[in-house]
């Protein structure tokens, strides 16, 4: 399963992507990991979170090593339950063309190995258009009051 928060910069995404993953992190049997663009999260995540900040993986450059990095991860820890994405567009050089694969795969992978990801997109929904349609956007009241 994927969900998705989405909307402009400095909406609130990523606090509100922070606030779930350390909620989730204490309802959870299994392991939380929260990917970043940069270490500036690290302190405000609980310690159970793995977070993996992208930063350390400059050689990875486009959406189908993103995919291959995450197969690394779910790969190294059998147990994930959740990966939370921030900032999507911010890593590598995945770009709004690369969404609805990259989607589409994680929607697929989460099925296999039953991992919820939740991504957040820095970009205005109508901007996405169809790549968003079929999956629960979180911050869709949020959106439709604006």
């Amino acid at each position: 399963m994927v969900k998705l928060l989405v909307g402009q910069k400095g909406t609130g995404k990523t606090k509100q992507m922070i606030a779930m993953a350390n909620e989730r992190v204490g309802s959870s049997d299994g392991s939380i990991v929260f990917i970043n663009k940069n270490h500036r999260l690290m302190y405000d995540l609980k310690y159970m979170i793995r977070v993996v900040c992208m930063e350390d993986y400059e050689e990875i450059t486009n959406s189908d090593e993103y995919i291959g990095f995450i197969f690394g991860i779910i790969s190294s820890d059998h147990d994930i339950e959740a990966i939370f994405i921030d900032s999507i567009l911010k890593h590598a050089d995945v770009s709004t063309e690369d969404i609805p694969e990259f989607l589409e795969r994680l929607g697929k992978i989460g099925e296999k190995y039953e991992i919820e990801f939740t991504v957040s997109l820095s970009e205005q929904p109508e901007t996405l258009g169809s790549a968003i349609q079929g999956f629960e956007v979180l911050n869709e009241k949020e959106l439709n009051a604006s």
